[in-house]
């Protein structure tokens, strides 16, 4: 009942006085944390580019009566998980009395050098062994981050006036395929392609820079989110605190527009199976970045950057006040992810392999503790419960934003901007939940890490049903217009 009168309402959505509000904040703690994202435990050393959470509130107004209400929040996080979300919903729910807190949507950029915000077994691949003394802990630093997430919400909130929006679609290599196949039809991430075996890369890339600008009813810019299909973890393995090539986007553009409290907004796009690395012309690439005297990181910034500035007197040229808006929140369940027999024999054989060992490391330790699952997983099958996914699609002007929980693979995020209604989409992973990869049934297929069991939640068939009811979703917001004859 309640997604059946949302949709009623959003079929009838019409031009109103568009409000919008934003803010920045650091989320930098001050002490040493563990960092997310790798199996081994890292504990920060310094800080090498703080960690931001940037926050955007948009209002629609018609005839003084609130059409719709939304605030995005961008994080320098690897996740956010569902525990997080709850936590801070629930913080800032007396904060905004009168604002609905399932319509706040917050997404990591996927920095694999960001804090530990969850140990809760449900939520996280790995269990790191964190000391006790001169680290903050988890639970700390999460406590930490919600306060500093409803600031910057609160803030965006309160700034809010008329204002207008416009969007631009730039281009920039960012993102790679890191999924390589063989002559025998196995995947491998990350590998030698130089290998005499090496056949290509599992899928595609996505080079689109897609840009939304806020202006000011002086047609300032205030703000600006920029959809990468990549993840941030350029630097990923690295034992100090930074936010990876968002960092240098942000900062080298605002200098290039000369405006340094420019609130930036970065999401990742579906890129489950993307990375920064290059996996090809890898000396090429190098040669050209030690030429402009760059880092690797300060290149990709560089690339997004340049690719948003080119944009900018477009954008400028096509700024809608007016522009229809509406956000509907829907509830998804998706089906389990399928064991397959070889997945849960080869199981089996791994978790006689790693109780043999005497003295388990950490990695150990998480590979028997996932093996495990799986083969409880197949053993069980009938028993699993769907996977729970709060899905978000917006509508503002000509534009669908579209978020999803996991680190879903690029041809999932093709099939919704293909088959959108709207003149450009935006596909935000990692937002409000943490559903792992969601794979292809080619990448299964290929096996290695990403399309394994231990990391999918939930399969191919539960990325057909999220792509279809997110189309649908879509199109519920984008109705036929009627024919004038």
């Amino acid at each position: 009942m309640r997604l059946l009168l949302l949709l009623l309402v959003t079929n009838t959505l019409c031009a109103a006085e568009l409000r919008l509000g934003s803010a920045t904040v650091s989320i930098t703690p001050d002490k040493p944390v563990a960092l997310a994202g790798q199996f081994g435990t890292r504990i920060s050393q310094s800080v090498e580019a703080p960690i931001m959470a940037a926050a955007m509130a948009l209002e629609s107004v018609d005839g003084g009566k609130v059409v719709d209400q939304s605030i995005l929040i961008s994080c320098d996080l690897v996740a956010i998980h569902h525990s997080v979300l709850a936590q801070f919903r629930q913080h800032l729910k007396p904060l905004l009395p009168d604002f609905d807190v399932r319509k706040v949507i917050v997404s990591a950029t996927h920095t694999h050098t960001a804090p530990v915000t969850s140990e809760i077994p449900e939520e996280t691949l790995i269990t790191y062994s964190i000391p006790k003394d001169g680290v903050m802990q988890p639970e700390e630093y999460t406590k930490f981050l919600v306060e500093r997430l409803s600031q910057a919400a609160v803030q965006a909130w309160q700034n809010r006036k008329p204002g207008g929006v416009s969007w631009t679609l730039g281009f920039a290599q960012i993102g790679e395929n890191r999924r390589s196949v063989f002559a025998d039809g196995h995947a491998q991430m990350y590998a030698k392609t130089n290998d005499a075996r090496f056949r290509h890369l599992e899928a595609g890339s996505d080079s689109g820079i897609e840009t939304l600008f806020f202006w000011n009813a002086e047609k300032q810019l205030q703000a600006v989110a920029i959809n990468v299909a990549c993840p941030s973890q350029e630097v990923e393995s690295r034992s100090t605190l930074n936010a990876d090539f968002w960092h240098d986007a942000r900062e080298q553009l605002k200098a290039r527009l000369n405006l340094p409290d420019l609130t930036v907004l970065g999401w990742c796009s579906a890129a489950g199976d993307q990375s920064p690395h290059p996996q090809y012309r890898k000396d090429a690439e190098a040669r050209m970045i030690k030429l402009r005297g760059l880092t690797r990181q300060q290149e990709l910034g560089r690339r997004i950057s340049n690719a948003v500035y080119d944009t900018v007197d477009a954008a400028k040229a096509d700024i809608r006040t007016d522009a229809p808006f509406g956000h509907i929140v829907q509830d998804l369940a998706l089906p389990p992810r399928k064991i397959l027999e070889r997945e849960y024999e080869d199981a089996k054989k791994n978790i006689a392999q790693y109780s043999v060992i005497e003295k388990p490391d950490n990695r150990v330790i998480t590979m028997l503790k996932l093996e495990k699952g799986i083969v409880k997983r197949f053993e069980e099958a009938d028993k699993l419960p769907p996977y729970e996914m709060e899905l978000h699609v917006l509508r503002l002007g000509d534009i669908a934003i579209t978020t999803n929980t996991f680190e879903l693979y690029l041809d999932w995020g093709i099939q919704m901007k293909a088959r959108s209604p709207a003149q450009q989409t935006f596909v935000l992973q990692l937002t409000d939940g943490c559903g792992m990869y969601l794979p292809t049934a080619l990448a299964i297929e290929g096996g290695s890490y990403s399309g394994l069991p231990h990391v999918n939640i939930v399969g191919p068939e539960g990325g057909q049903i999220l792509v279809d009811q997110t189309v649908r979703a879509m199109h519920s917001l984008f109705p036929p217009q009627p024919v004038v004859k």
